[in-house]
């Protein structure tokens, strides 16, 4: 595989976080675990993040 195959599969990864974080923030609201919330919210964060990052990195370069 090329490195531009392995950033779009970590881009996918990171977009399963991300929804991973979104899951985790909604039980902590539900169930008033404002811990539990914050670490879903720092999820969302850090997989929005990596995806924007490694696409923009394979974006760039033509194949």
């Amino acid at each position: 595989m090329e490195r531009t195959e392995y950033r779009t599969v970590f881009a996918a990864m990171a977009v399963f976080l991300s929804l991973a974080g979104i899951a985790t923030a909604i039980h902590g609201l539900l169930f008033d675990e404002y811990s539990v919330t914050h670490y879903g919210v720092a999820a969302i964060m850090v997989g929005v993040a990596c995806f924007l990052v490694l696409l923009n990195l394979a974006a760039g370069r033509d194949a």
